[in-house]
């Protein structure tokens, strides 16, 4: 296994503002709070102990002792969910939507990445104690984004005629999927895959990825918090309260987007009059404010105080949106820093004024690990034409010339030729000159008569020579395809079963593991 780092500015794989809140946060602090760096952890400790309570640590805990007495723990996890009562722990968060068997594979880079980061903040902070925590974004409704997945190329997708929380759909034809996925391996002797899947089950699709979840990262001390809990959303209410009453959150959030515009930066997502969802079993539906009170798709026109005395009987049917979902997790969890992708991290730009108008502590944020994975295969084919790791980020058009001229220059090089088809036809004008001055005419026009022979011979030698190497500009197409299918980012569309051929998931999760780096903003290129 071989790992390099690539100051990300150098790939041409992110934009100034992707660029700005991975390496460059002192651009940004008019939208953050403060930059993320290991001494601002102590100040983040500081701010956020003053404001989690003793009584929200209770109710947390009570969450997740509840949710785990359902599947075996190791001690390390135990431990985890022993040492939440203690003031001194804190969290790192990541979360994703509920993809279909993991889906990209970057939602194991952000898990990944949280774990290792509360390692390193463990030893830097002894006197703390400091827990990775993936967040199931199981409320999400837009299934389209997260029915099909594909593996070793094939794609997969579960068809299903169910609406609303992606996490309340049942797994009805989920045991389909699992048996062919489970065919893909079924040459290979001794495979963890069935082990894996046998889990990948239960009453709904967020009870089989937290299950599932917890059988890959059980051992690391990964907690997995389901907001879509009744007596999580009790601790909520508050908040929900004053957005029904105030819609404080769109004042907010339009009031930075001016400023993030004034810097020349893009607004990420948009905000609405109110950010919160109605939820029922088969459907979540904006709550749209209509003229004495709101409106919601299947429930009809309520007023405000009947959908305020809904919200404190039945806080579950109330689902915040992106701009209100990240202050939902902020109020439950003793959070330190969110985790996430440039994209996702641009959208948390857009949401200080709303962590101020609650009072409310803005986190660290920080941009997930990027990895580029470089299979054994490719590692070969690049090694087979002398392409080497720098080059991976070239355009696949500069690399095929720049083959040619390292590697055909001599074979193309009509130099010498070119100058003695000069001296020829000079030879040719001077003779005829000497015979007849009135023929210069026709000594030109058989100088350009070989000269014309001449150019086709060169074009049909090159078209020779294009053919001899042309298995190596197509090899130039297939490692680039490898690494950047479709022409983007291979951690967008790999996902972690293809990564493992031999079955064998824990060890590719491991080395994955080992590599990354959390304090460090470079992509990493792993050949392995």
């Amino acid at each position: 296994m071989q790992k390099f780092a690539f100051n990300r500015r150098n790939t041409g794989l992110f934009n100034e503002q992707q660029l700005k809140l991975s390496d460059q946060q002192d651009a940004l602090l008019p939208f953050i709070s403060r930059t993320f760096s290991s001494s601002n952890f102590a100040r983040q400790i500081v701010d956020k102990k003053a404001h989690y309570s003793m009584e929200m640590r209770k109710v947390m805990h009570a969450a997740l002792v509840k949710k785990y007495a359902t599947v075996s723990c190791s001690p390390k996890l135990q431990q985890q969910i022993d040492a939440w009562m203690h003031p001194e722990t804190f969290t790192v968060t990541t979360g994703h939507q509920l993809s279909l068997f993991t889906g990209p594979i970057y939602l194991i880079y952000k898990i990944l990445h949280v774990i290792r980061l509360t390692e390193e903040l463990n030893k830097e902070y002894p006197e703390n104690h400091f827990i990775p925590i993936f967040w199931m974004a199981s409320e999400d409704h837009d299934f389209e984004e997260i029915q099909s997945v594909d593996i070793f190329s094939k794609n997969f997708t579960w068809e299903t005629e169910q609406a609303g929380a992606v996490g309340r759909f049942d797994l009805v034809g989920f045991a389909e999927l699992k048996a062919q996925i489970s065919a893909l391996f079924s040459g290979q002797t001794e495979n963890e895959i069935d082990e894996i899947l046998s889990v990948y089950t239960g009453d709904n699709l967020a009870q089989a990825t937290f299950q599932l979840l917890h059988k890959l990262f059980d051992s690391y001390g990964l907690l997995i918090v389901d907001g879509d809990d009744r007596e999580l959303k009790k601790c909520f209410i508050p908040t929900l309260e004053k957005e029904l009453r105030e819609q404080f959150s769109y004042r907010a959030v339009q009031k930075t987007n001016v400023l993030v515009q004034k810097e020349g930066l893009k607004t990420q997502v948009t905000a609405r009059e109110i950010n919160l969802f109605y939820l029922s079993e088969q459907s979540r539906q904006r709550i749209l404010q209509v003229e004495n009170g709101f409106f919601v798709e299947g429930k009809g026109k309520v007023t405000q105080e009947d959908l305020i005395e809904e919200l404190h009987l039945y806080p579950e049917r109330f689902s915040p949106n992106v701009i209100l979902r990240p202050v939902y997790q902020e109020t439950i969890l003793p959070n330190l820093c969110y985790v996430g992708g440039v994209g996702e991290m641009s959208y948390w730009l857009q949401l200080k004024g709303v962590f101020d108008a609650l009072n409310l502590p803005y986190p660290l944020i920080q941009v997930r690990s990027s990895l580029l994975l470089v299979e054994p295969l490719v590692v070969k084919k690049m090694e087979k034409i002398g392409m080497t790791v720098e080059s991976i980020f070239e355009d696949p058009t500069h690399l095929k010339k720049k083959y040619i001229q390292e590697n055909a220059a001599q074979e193309a090089d009509f130099t010498h030729l070119n100058s003695l088809v000069q001296l020829i036809q000079q030879e040719i004008t001077q003779k005829v000159a000497q015979f007849d001055p009135h023929l210069d005419k026709y000594a030109e026009a058989e100088a350009v008569k070989l000269q014309k022979q001449m150019e086709a011979l060169q074009d049909k030698l090159l078209k020779l020579v294009k053919q001899r190497h042309e298995t190596a500009l197509q090899t130039i197409d297939q490692i680039t395809g490898k690494l950047f299918p479709n022409n983007g980012m291979q951690e967008r569309s790999l996902n972690l079963f293809s990564l493992a051929t031999d079955g064998n998931i824990r060890d590719k999760i491991a080395t994955l593991h080992q590599t990354i780096s959390p304090f460090d903003s470079d992509l990493v290129v792993l050949k392995y």
